[in-house]
């Protein structure tokens, strides 16, 4: 027998579904505030009615420009009851990411704060602050949307330079958030949030869990989240569900593998789970269920799950599993014919979650969402560009990409868009971006040819300020040229041969640690970054470092020295050099023992 809320067609009637079932508990919370569901019913009804006012109606975008908070929720979801889309930006994207995400997308009114409004000048849209809501208190919202009306815009990495804006329709994620294939919450569920708002993982922490009358718990990003003790954080904040990024569960349980002990289901999602990290933490504390989720943004967050196994870790092997339910899924070659089982093929992906398509790019929707024969009849499907082999019991295995795409710290990545915004200054006369490196230590190293008047620091500050941190190349390799094959195709060879060159050049001017705490630091760096030796002033981040690697740095030195190193001063201070003074400030008299 259905649910209720899988028969609602729209995101506010399966919200609305949850209110009259559950409206006395809890509905999200971030810390500081919490709301009950009627709470957040009448306050998103407010946001709704000011949106109406404005002009706001169907099929109109609306950007959401807060922090992660209450707030934030209760903004998405009076858009939706205004009867438009969502397009959500995270706060810690620089200005001129943000800005061309709402530009693109055709927002017609940014929701925003006081604080942050003033930043939004270059912005044409008109900004409602969030201080304007109360006084709609109780008043009618806009047009009820249809199931096929734009619910949310979300933006992916374009090859052409471009971000590519994804349109999903309610009918999109109200299939996603009650699919039975997902793992089934509980109304005594917290679940908690922690993804960037910008990314299809919000889907499921925010709309699985109000389907269930659950409650999001709001909490810090990742990285501060792990360095403040994440299974000490989860039980303060009673969190027992969590869609988690592959790479974070991949570090995190090198270092502590009871970390998610608390957790009653855990879902990893957009990498390779490594089995190793399968093996440890279903040998831990760990009790709940392991999910491995697989889907691109276009199909609404997953297609496949897979609940993780201890024959998967003796296999040697974590699959992508099976399809949701209502969901097709097929491997086809270059003719679009079905592959047999154990040959790879490429992920096409149909059903109920699949998007709309992109806005405002006709040839780009035309060129990913075909239509395939499935079992005799004509079906649209998207072209995922993933690779992935049939097991014989219908598992799916996932091989890689069938293009330059590639996965950044769980990101998508287009290294062509890095490229174009390496090509925009006017002293970078061209520019190439590889990823170099496998799975969590993947890193986009840029080949530039530069005029005279550019240097890399000033390059790298320019970069910084237009995108996001995970698409900044880790290094930047001079060339007089960009070398090309006899067949006038870029010679990627020669390029990493360059690298190589840089790298041994870097080891001609390598400058000694000095000191015991210098030598520890610099072992340390060299074990987790996979190099020979690191000096002095090389910078952790420059060597290929990242988010995730200084968590597991700041762990391993508290852990191993007794000492209570902030993770704030890791971020800070990112030399050898530097990190070491800092340590030997906060070094307890028993720390060298």
């Amino acid at each position: 027998m259905k649910t209720t809320n899988e028969r609602a067609a729209t995101l506010v009637e399966l919200f609305a579904d949850s209110v009259r079932r559950h409206g006395g508990r809890s509905a999200v919370g971030d810390g500081t505030t919490t709301l009950t569901y009627e709470e957040l019913d009448r306050r998103s009804d407010a946001v709704g009615a000011l949106l109406s006012s404005h002009g706001v109606g169907v099929e109109d975008r609306v950007g959401v420009y807060l922090p992660r908070s209450v707030d934030f929720a209760v903004a998405v979801l009076g858009v939706l009851k205004a009867g438009a889309a969502y397009v959500a930006v995270d706060q810690r994207y620089p200005d001129a990411r943000r800005d061309r995400m709402l530009q693109d997308s055709g927002a017609k009114v940014v929701l925003s704060d006081q604080a942050s409004a003033g930043s939004l000048t270059a912005v044409p849209a008109e900004v409602v602050p969030i201080g304007d809501w109360a006084g709609f208190d109780g008043q009618g919202a806009g047009a009820a949307p249809l199931p096929e009306n734009a619910a949310s815009v979300l933006f992916t990495s374009g090859s052409s330079g471009r971000p590519k804006a994804i349109v999903l329709e309610h009918r999109n994620i109200v299939s996603f958030a009650t699919n039975p294939g997902l793992p089934q919450l509980h109304p005594e569920d917290r679940t908690g949030q922690i993804s960037n708002v910008s990314f299809d993982a919000f889907h499921f922490e925010m709309w699985t869990t109000l389907a269930a009358g659950a409650q999001m718990v709001v909490l810090p990003p990742a990285p501060e989240l792990l360095a403040a003790g994440f299974r000490r954080q989860m039980e303060e904040y009673g969190v027992s569900a969590m869609l988690v990024p592959t790479m974070v569960v991949n570090h995190v349980v090198r270092e502590d593998r009871d970390a998610f002990a608390s957790l009653r289901v855990l879902c990893a999602g957009g990498d390779v789970l490594q089995p190793s990290a399968c093996r440890d933490l279903l040998t831990g504390c760990f009790q709940g269920q392991l999910y491995n989720l697989y889907g691109p943004a276009e199909t609404t967050t997953a297609c496949t799950a897979h609940l993780v196994t201890e024959s998967d870790v003796r296999s040697g092997t974590v699959p992508i599993g099976t399809a949701l339910a209502g969901v097709t899924v097929r491997l086809l070659d270059a003719d679009l014919r079905e592959v047999p089982a154990g040959e790879r093929g490429e992920i096409f992906v149909g059903g109920p979650g699949l998007a709309r398509g992109y806005l405002d790019r006709a040839d780009l929707t035309a060129e990913r969402f075909v239509t395939v024969t499935v079992d005799g009849a004509p079906m649209p499907m998207y072209r995922a560009g993933d690779l992935a082999q049939l097991r014989a019991d219908g598992a799916l295995l996932f091989i890689g990409r069938a293009d330059d795409q590639v996965k950044i710290h769980g990101y998508r990545v287009e290294p062509g868009e890095v490229e174009q915004s390496l090509r925009h200054h006017p002293e970078v006369q061209d520019a190439v971006v590889l990823a170099e490196g496998e799975g969590d230590d993947r890193r986009l190293v840029a080949f530039v040819v530069l005029g005279e008047e550019l240097d890399i620091a000033e390059l790298r500050a320019r970069v910084e300020r237009n995108l996001p941190d995970y698409m900044v190349p880790s290094s930047f390799i001079v060339q007089s040229e960009i070398p090309y094959t006899q067949h006038g195709k870029r010679d990627n060879a020669a390029l990493r041969e360059a690298l190589a060159g840089h790298d041994a050049h870097a080891a001609e001017d390598f400058a000694e640690p000095l000191g015991e705490t210098e030598h520890y630091v610099a072992a340390l760096w060299a074990d987790l970054l996979g190099v020979e030796r690191v000096g002095r002033d090389q910078d952790f981040f420059a060597l290929g470092g990242h988010s995730m690697l200084a968590f597991r740095m700041s762990h391993r030195i508290n852990r191993e020295l007794g000492t209570r190193l902030a993770f704030s001063v890791v971020l800070d201070h990112t030399t050898v050099q530097g990190l070491a003074e800092q340590l030997d400030l906060v070094r307890t008299p028993a720390a060298g023992k």
